[in-house]
């Protein structure tokens, strides 16, 4: 697949490198051309210099061949301004910009324009080290009516089917891990404690999911 990365910084050149060890092409556009020393020794993508959302440099970097577009710059506007042209003009799907403002990152994804807010990543996975057992928010889908959370199984539902855990309409269980071990689960499957599940709830609901997998009530559920 061809790849047009915009940002040579530590970010894009690290993904250039990556993408290129992958077996991909890549194409880099920075503004400065020093910016292209960072790619590794022998690196045999394109590179241009200019603004991303140019679209003469947009062409000269392949986005009309191309499969995907990675907007990495350490601007915001410019990264989506960026996405919106490969979106909306050449019509590349399969396209991600880097945020640094976690609300701007909110809008953008309920436009449909896929994006890492890097700060608040970062901070939840700060969050995830110094303070393990806060409730984890691993997926939100874009219009942050869904997300994916990690729990683990309390002692008290040991030894009872997992599809126990489920609030029908509001939660189900995804996927589990059982002794560091991810796996799809069956129907059947019965929990053990130690047991980590991720379920998909709905976003209003997740302190209704805590009190259920507590062993509360949940709206007559229990």
């Amino acid at each position: 697949m061809h790849v047009v990365v915009v940002g040579c910084g530590r970010v894009g050149s690290g993904l250039a490198r990556i993408l290129e060890d992958g077996g991909h092409t890549v194409a880099v556009i920075d503004k400065q051309a020093k910016a292209f020393r960072r790619l590794p020794e022998g690196f045999s993508g394109r590179t241009i210099q200019g603004v991303g959302f140019d679209r003469d440099h947009l062409r000269a970097a392949g986005i009309e061949d191309a499969g995907a577009l990675a907007a990495v710059t350490s601007g915001d506007n410019s990264n989506i301004m960026v996405a919106r042209t490969a979106r909306e003009v050449f019509g590349l799907e399969r396209v991600i910009a880097r945020i640094y403002d976690p609300r701007r990152a909110a809008i953008y994804e309920k436009l449909g324009i896929p994006t890492i807010a890097t700060v608040q990543w970062t901070t939840d996975r700060v969050l995830r080290r110094i303070l393990p057992d806060a409730p984890a928010t691993e997926w939100t889908d874009p219009s942050a009516s869904v997300v994916l959370v990690e729990r683990p199984v309390a002692p008290s539902w040991a030894g009872r089917r997992l599809s126990d855990l489920d609030l029908p309409g509001l939660a189900r269980v995804a996927a589990l891990s059982r002794l560091g071990v991810g796996q799809v689960p069956a129907a059947d499957l019965v929990t053990q404690e130690g047991d980590v599940v991720y379920m998909t709830v709905s976003a209003g609901q997740i302190a209704d999911l805590d009190a259920h997998l507590a062993g509360g009530t949940t709206g007559g559920r229990s």
